[in-house]
């Protein structure tokens, strides 16, 4: 780790190594940068614009050698200071209006300090009056001015008095002096907002604020620490409107890129005997600094301010060449804006334009600029950076000393990542992060097969009647990303990790699939599919803490757009207990946990018929009975089996074995009850030997079921274990239903002619077993059709119109306006399960073809199963594939 962020900013430091922004620079000279191999950096930022002459100006050193050379005092308060009177009278003679006194800070944020002192001073009121998205410093007062919330709120701010009106809005700023003008004393206010966007306010704006402060006795202070000395193209940017402002503030560029100075430029009028007595500042109007100032006025006005008539000229020049590439490259630079050498590229890719394209979605989130940042910074050698508030606006802020040759080279840059960008080739923008070592194609191949669907092609109808929900996703695993995003394709997995580890970091979750459901019934609702950026792995490290806020972010994304029901799928479920660790909160909920059941013991069924299997005479393993999935499946599945293995988590096998056992008493429970009802039990099953037992009372508890068990596991008709090895070879029938990410299932230990039904995501069951064990058919568990086939938005690895069973249930619930917490918890309701089967006849939601490894089931692959089983060919009956 580097001692930047060890011991300086770890926040910051973390970020900058995540997106490759972290180089040591060692040396710069002029507009250049240099890094330890060596390489060349050109400087588009020039400190946020402190860099007026670039790194190190021989004249600004040669005025600091001057000082030490001639032994002038340093800092001797109180006195006479000669520097600090020179540069006031200077800076005096040059201001617009009728400024007469200088105020000098140590930097930007002190001399708006000093403002809002001097003019609560000067009016006897303590209001001030600024605007939305500016930008003043960070210290309290300033940051009370600077108007945006995310910068405010850990601190306090604003404290009282503070209040912003929209930026550009003369009818805001009338109408808040007409209400609140006796308690104003001052509207501060920047020409050109810098970290707000480089935003320009209309002709005439600041005009007409001017002219409204006058009228109702508010102080003008204009903010041109950023925009002033020459930035613009004009010495002072409030030039542009002939403007006589109260208060004049200034630093960056007045330090020349060698010495922090800031000044507060005040008239007769604003300045006070009292804020003369009592303001003061000790390093404020130093020798060394003023010094500094006076050499960088000489060089902005020799020979007629030919210096500032360059940047107005080159600025000119950058403007018309950039509105060049906006219009070949529209849907990625959305527009230029800005002034001389201050000016802002708006960056955005909508999901409208690149659906299927990571970086649509970092644009969404205001988390691309950086990534273009980097991608300059180190495949182009150009060094820019976004705007603090405006976070899809890259400032190009280059020194006033830079030429129209270096111009250009920025120039062929930006058109180099513009082109990437439009290709929507995340692999090549992302190289850096990534750490390629060759540059990725410059055009994006779709990967064969997969059906990408039209962003817009789904949205909510605003019909009261119809149906809303939200279904909660995350990566599976590592191929997601690519399976989303073609340009990630051939990416080795250590590469996606990275990608995955920047999500994690920069990305909330967001929307990446919406849908329509249109059921027979008639009924309509609307859904959208909100991505959590975490790999099932990845979910399962969570802290109980961290999983807790990522899903609340979820949740009230999906409040925000208008969801009324909210499923958990995959590990969201899981790492929220079923859902319980959230019941309550936000929105109605489930797990779809009950109708995957259902759709599971359906498919295991359809199965066996097809391969005319006898599920009456096998023993069925269910791996994970201890889960809410698990466990329902083991009841339900009693039912249609001769016997019945529940195998539990070997990491904890005495737990496992006491919860098994109570899943056992369950399963007692149920048989019991269905006999009762008048179900007739098969011969030789568990359901006929529980009949024969001196069972306990229906209402009994648990405990008392327990000896029933014990006698069932007596004559082998249910087996409890932790042990994979033992289960595997006794069972025709094998449904995985666990939360672990790994392949649980070893081909040479599962039985001949076996069916297994994996319903875990991630699969427990590797694809290489289809090889290994041809006479073995595994089934993707809960995969169903949803009526009309609609799409989805995304196709989760499906054809149009898959879906998984838990998120059929969150919409069939949502087309019965169902908005209550259902399928929570570890133990299902066969009533729900009942409840959600008739819904799914009632609305057309089918299971869908069988499939194996997230693929249809070819008759080829059919076939060489059944082949394979029987140990000959065997025909295909017309009805096989159903």
């Amino acid at each position: 780790m580097h001692n930047f962020t060890e011991y300086v900013n770890p926040q910051l430091g973390k970020l900058l190594e995540l997106v490759r922004m972290d180089k040591v620079f060692t040396r710069g000279v002029g507009h250049y940068l240099y890094d330890a191999g060596g390489k060349r950096y050109l400087d588009f930022i020039a400190a946020y614009g402190a860099l007026p002459f670039g790194f190190n100006p021989p004249e600004i050193w040669q005025a600091l050698e001057e000082v030490r050379t001639c032994a002038e005092p340093s800092f001797v308060q109180p006195s006479a200071l000669e520097a600090a009177g020179e540069l006031a009278r200077r800076l005096v003679e040059l201001a617009p209006g009728d400024i007469r006194y200088v105020t000098f800070t140590n930097s930007g944020a002190e001399a708006v300090e000093a403002a809002i002192k001097m003019a609560r001073s000067a009016t006897g009121r303590k209001g001030i009056l600024s605007t939305t998205n500016s930008f003043h410093g960070k210290t309290l007062g300033a940051l009370s001015a600077t108007g945006r919330k995310y910068y405010q709120d850990p601190f306090g701010a604003p404290v009282e008095g503070f209040k912003s009106i929209p930026y550009g809005d003369l009818d805001a700023l009338e109408e808040e002096l007409e209400a609140g003008g006796p308690n104003y004393a001052a509207f501060i206010v920047e020409p050109i907002q810098g970290e707000g966007g480089i935003v320009v306010p209309p002709p005439g704006y600041l005009r007409g604020a001017m002219d409204l402060c006058r009228r109702y006795g508010v102080l003008f202070v204009v903010d041109e620490i950023q925009t002033g000395l020459g930035r613009t193209g004009r010495l002072f940017a409030c030039q542009e409107e002939g403007l006589a402002p109260d208060l004049l503030l200034l630093a960056k560029a007045l330090g020349g890129g060698l010495f922090p100075i800031g000044a507060c430029l005040s008239t007769a009028g604003a300045y006070t005997r009292e804020f003369g007595e009592r303001h003061s500042s000790t390093f404020a109007a130093n020798t060394l600094g003023c010094r500094v100032g006076l050499r960088v006025l000489d060089l902005l006005t020799r020979d007629g301010q030919a210096l500032i008539r360059q940047v107005r000229d080159n600025g000119e020049f950058l403007r018309r060449e950039l509105d060049l590439l906006q219009r070949r490259f529209p849907k990625v630079l959305k527009s230029v804006r800005g002034r001389g050498y201050m000016l802002g590229l708006e960056f955005e890719m909508s999901r409208s334009d690149f659906p299927d394209c990571f970086l649509s979605v970092l644009s969404e989130q205001e988390s691309l600029t950086p990534l273009i940042s980097s991608y300059l910074l180190n495949m182009e050698g150009l060094r820019v950076a976004p705007t603090l508030n405006g976070n899809r606006v890259i400032r190009l802020e280059p020194p006033l000393t830079v030429n129209r040759e270096e111009c250009r080279t920025a120039l062929g840059a930006l058109e180099n990542v513009l082109g990437l960008l439009d290709a929507g080739n995340t692999a090549a923008i992302l190289r850096p992060v990534l750490d390629l070592d060759h540059q990725p194609p410059g055009t994006v191949q779709r990967a064969p097969g997969v059906e990408k669907h039209p962003w817009n092609l789904h949205r909510p109808s605003g019909n009261p009647r119809e149906g809303r929900f939200a279904f909660l996703i995350h990566p599976l695993d590592l191929d997601n990303y690519y399976q989303f995003d073609s340009s990630l394709a051939g990416l080795p997995a250590g590469k996606l990790q990275r990608l995955a580890d920047l999500g994690t970091e920069i990305l909330d979750p967001f929307v990446i699939g919406r849908t329509v459901v249109k059921s027979k019934a008639g009924y309509h609702a609307y859904g959208e599919f909100i991505t959590i950026p975490y790999t099932a792995r990845e979910m399962l490290d969570l802290t109980p803490e961290k999983a807790l806020d990522v899903l609340e972010k979820a949740l009230r994304l999906a409040l925000e757009r208008g969801a009324r029901l909210v499923g958990l799928g995959a590990y969201t479920s899981v790492i929220s207990r079923s859902g319980t660790m959230l019941q309550g909160r936000f929105l109605p909920l489930t797990t779809g946990n009950s109708y995957t059941v259902v759709a599971g013991i359906e498919a295991v069924k359809l199965a066996a018929r097809r391969l005319s299997a006898d599920l009456f005479m096998s023993t069925a393993t269910v791996v994970g009975a201890t889960g809410s999935i698990g466990r329902a499946l083991a009841i339900l599945l009693s039912e249609e089996v001769q016997r019945i293995i529940l195998v539990g988590s070997a990491r904890h096998p005495q737990a496992s074995s006491r919860r098994l056992r109570r899943v056992g008493a369950d399963i007692c429970l149920h048989l019991e009850k269905q006999r009762r009802a008048g179900w007739t039990p098969p011969p030789s099953s568990l359901g006929q030997a529980l009949a024969k037992m001196n069972l306990p009372d229906l209402e009994a508890g648990q405990e008392e079921w327990l000896p029933a068990v014990e006698e069932l596991e007596r004559k082998g008709l249910l087996q409890i274990t932790t042990d994979l090895g033992q289960a595997l070879p006794q069972a025709q029938v094998v449904i995985t239903a666990t939360s672990s990410v790994d392949d649980l299932i070893n081909p040479k230990l599962v039985a001949h002619g076996s069916i297994i039904c994996d319903i875990s995501k991630p699969p427990n069951v590797r694809p290489s077993l289809r090889q290994l064990r041809p006479d073995v058919l595994v089934i993707d568990g809960g995969i169903v059709s949803v009526p009309g086939r609609p799409s989805l938005g995304w196709n989760f690895g499906f054809e149009p119109g898959l879906a998984y069973a838990c998120m059929a249930e969150t919409m069939m619930l949502a087309l019965e306006h169902h908005y209550t917490d259902m399928s929570l918890g570890a133990h299902l309701s066969l009533e729900n399960m009942i409840y959600l089967r008739q819904l799914a006849e009632k609305h057309g939601f089918e299971l869908a073809e069988l499939r194996s490894f997230d693929r249809p089931l070819s008759r080829e692959e059919w076939q060489q199963v059944v082949k394979a089983r029987s140990g000959k060919a065997a025909p295909l009956k017309l009805g096989t594939l159903g």
